[in-house]
């Protein structure tokens, strides 16, 4: 058991290198953000970003979940290639027609979003979609191999070009949000072409529509499912610019990007985890490693959500204009919501390891319906703060909700006392902290008091026997069933 987690711990860290360098450079550039872009320009780089990940996902059909499972499912060299040639010619056409649809609409998606007569900024984040869903799908392919120092390399080196790129565009050249989005993709442009070049011979012409048909089968359900996702994390940018307007939402992308570490942190452990999990071929492995993992790291998860939550308002002043210090406010409830998720990471990959993902929308879509529900009600009266406490409800019904699916389709011995102690400790702590109003020092104690307050709880004593013993009965009453 160490040794899988040890192996799932170190490719997590070789991942999330990368989103570290990106995550610091993107913080360090929140000075210039805030002194170059006004608040109006901040809110649209948002809404065109959230705009982007739903036709990503939407363009995708599910595809790379697919290629993942098919990936795994088989030994042969030759039917590996086919998974992986259908794949990549199945992205690059959706892509390729998803930009040439873009770029000829660019006028009636701009008013829709509420961007007024900014057409070249939609147009350009429709060369950043067909960039960013090519070079994922090569990229994937080091995930496959489990190859996570070529692909840290390619993160890398696309980080630094687009870093570069922004900075040009947006100091030299006064290009405001434009500036950011078309610096954006243009590392992850010219990695891409240089992965293509690269993997030429093993991404020749070969398409096999037989397999295309069985991975839709997969993957086509995990459309709505990702529709749904995307409500709960961009839909709240959109109310905002509607009912508060561009400014508010400038702020709350302020806190959106300081509670980033959070997301840096999933971003890492959501690379490595599908290959990961899926690569455990006996199910009692998978069941005691996919309970140890939810433990340790919701626990994590938790320790930064506490950590931010504490510091936001110190990181703001450190990294904004006095404009953006009312940012720091949601920066607890989005780490925590981010926790959340972490936790519904580990647990839908029961239903992905038995191909039973056609419901899942149903999950997600419940957690969307709140998140939408509670966005109109909250974000009038209480702004941006409230899409936040709407974000944390939803993820915890998202997380709730599919732990039930899941565990009816793949049950897994989870440590749910230990989980319940590592969120509701680190919570506790956070909430002290605020209400208390507690200076600097007093933040840094109450972060570096969690593992002790874990301690005195009763964290660290195991729950095997107890886990072993609920997977005992459940077994019992499946062979009573089926007699």
């Amino acid at each position: 058991m160490s040794r899988r987690i040890k192996q799932l711990a170190q490719q997590s860290a070789v991942y999330g290198l990368g989103g570290i360098i990106s995550r610091i450079l993107a913080v360090l550039l929140l000075p210039l953000y805030t002194r170059y872009l006004d608040k109006s320009d901040l809110g649209a780089v948002g809404v065109i970003t959230a705009f982007s990940v739903v036709l990503v996902i939407v363009l995708r059909a599910g595809i790379p979940n697919a290629m993942f499972r098919f990936y795994f499912d088989s030994r042969e060299p030759a039917r590996r290639l086919a998974v992986l040639r259908t794949s990549f010619w199945f992205t690059m056409t959706t892509a390729t027609a998803g930009l040439g649809a873009g770029v000829a609409l660019a006028g009636p998606i701009a008013s829709a979003l509420g961007l007024g007569g900014q057409q070249n900024l939609v147009r350009a984040a429709f060369v950043g979609i067909w960039a960013q869903m090519n070079y994922e799908q090569l990229t994937s392919l080091f995930r496959l191999e489990q190859q996570p120092g070529r692909f840290l390399v390619a993160s890398v080196v696309n980080i630094l070009v687009t870093i570069a790129a922004t900075i040009v565009l947006v100091v030299h050249f006064h290009e405001g949000a434009l500036g950011v989005v078309v610096g954006n993709f243009i590392g992850t442009l010219a990695v891409y072409l240089g992965l293509l070049a690269h993997r030429r011979d093993q991404l020749a012409l070969g398409f096999d529509r037989r397999l295309l048909r069985a991975m839709n089968r997969f993957g086509v359900p995990l459309i709505p499912t990702g529709l749904m996702l995307w409500v709960l994390n961009f839909s709240d940018r959109i109310f905002i610019v509607h009912i508060s307007g561009r400014a508010e939402n400038g702020l709350y992308e302020l806190g959106v990007r300081l509670a980033s570490a959070n997301v840096l942190l999933l971003t890492a452990f959501r690379t490595a985890w599908p290959a990961f999990a899926y690569s455990i071929s006996d199910d009692d492995e998978a069941r005691r490693t996919y309970a140890y993992v939810l433990t340790y790291l919701i626990a994590l998860a938790s320790w930064v959500s506490l950590t931010l939550g504490l510091l936001a308002p110190w990181l703001a002043h450190l990294l904004a204009t006095p404009q953006y210090y009312p940012g720091s406010r949601v920066v607890a409830p989005l780490s925590f919501a981010a926790t959340a998720f972490a936790g519904y990471i580990v647990v839908s990959i029961g239903v992905g390891r038995v191909r039973r993902t056609q419901f899942n929308w149903v999950v997600t879509g419940a957690a969307a319906i709140v998140n939408f529900a509670l966005n109109i009600i909250l974000i009038p009266p209480y702004g941006m703060m409230g899409a936040a406490i709407a974000t944390v409800a939803a993820y915890t019904v998202l997380f709730l909700g599919m732990t039930w699916r899941a565990q009816r389709l793949f049950f897994v011995p989870y440590q749910w006392r230990r989980i319940l102690l590592a969120v509701g400790v680190a919570v506790a702590l956070t909430v002290a902290g605020k209400v208390l109003h507690v200076p600097l020092a007093g933040a840094v104690g109450l972060i570096a008091a969690y593992p002790l307050a874990l301690l005195l709880a009763g964290f660290y004593l195991p729950d095997e026997r107890r886990a072993l013993r609920a997977l005992t009965r459940r077994r019992a009453r499946a062979q009573t069933s089926v007699r």
